[in-house]
């Protein structure tokens, strides 16, 4: 169970470090490739982004990141077989990321059986509201796979109780209104707004969208479990041609997994 993965980082005086991927980018053999990597340097959970023609909540980098798996081909039957081959050789839980459209599309039964099956531990539905979730909640819940949902500096305490119902492993908090991609400051008010998440539905909760630098895992460190890193990863990775090992994209990587767990 994912809450494991936070209990024992608890205790250990650490915070969750979960690099964020799309699935096919470049293509599927690299994604496997850095899936890999992410594991051996660090990665507590990965996040695993599924494209979309209209990924309304992420910036251009991921928008970019989206178009390249599409072009390729990228489906959820290829994820799938993806993540079961991780799963071979890593035991780093895995979260996937996509929209409602795709998930609609492919069947809430049939892709939370396939998720499960394929050794998927969470789903995250950017942009389902928990007034619609009873449907998809009832077949994670009946296949063991964990339902995560965002929040962000603008849900209230009312709010954060009807996504309690329906949410398990932890909660994704949205550092700004908007939508993915690095950000020099986040303001600091979002601070108090994880402490009180984290009271009200005593869940853990997790800290992305603008994260650049271990500078603001460092700033936050005490107020979220974990770390969500994405655009900043993906825009390195662009910039040396998708090549995991480079230097540059490695110590940038083991800078942010030093931040989360407190190691020099």
């Amino acid at each position: 169970m994912l809450r494991d993965v936070f209990r024992r980082l608890k205790k250990e005086g650490k915070k969750a470090f979960i690099p964020y991927i799309t699935a096919g980018d470049p293509n599927l053999e690299k994604t496997y490739e850095i899936m890999k990597r992410f594991s051996d340097w660090g990665a507590d959970l990965i996040e695993l982004g599924v494209p979309f023609s209209d990924p309304m909540a992420d910036g251009p980098t991921i928008q970019r990141a989206m178009e390249r798996a599409l072009k390729g081909g990228t489906n959820l039957s290829q994820i799938f077989q993806l993540v079961s081959e991780f799963r071979k050789h890593r035991q780093t839980p895995i979260i996937l990321m996509g929209y409602m459209n795709p998930f609609f599309s492919y069947g809430f039964h049939k892709l939370v059986g396939e998720a499960k099956e394929s050794g998927v531990d969470g789903i995250l539905c950017v942009d389902l509201p928990p007034e619609e979730a009873k449907e998809f909640y009832i077949s994670a819940r009946e296949k063991g796979v964990e339902l995560i949902f965002l929040i962000s500096p603008l849900t209230d305490r009312q709010r954060l109780m009807k996504i309690r119902k329906y949410a398990s492993g932890f909660l994704y908090f949205v550092s700004v209104t908007g939508v993915t991609g690095e950000r020099e400051n986040i303001p600091t008010d979002v601070k108090e707004m994880l402490e009180v998440a984290r009271a009200v539905t005593r869940m853990p909760v997790v800290l992305g969208f603008g994260i650049s630098g271990d500078g603001t895992i460092k700033d936050f460190f005490e107020y979220a479990d974990g770390f969500v890193v994405g655009s900043a990863l993906i825009r390195r990775l662009e910039e040396v041609s998708f090549d995991v090992y480079s230097e540059g994209f490695r110590s940038f990587f083991s800078q942010l997994e030093k931040a989360c767990h407190k190691t020099n």
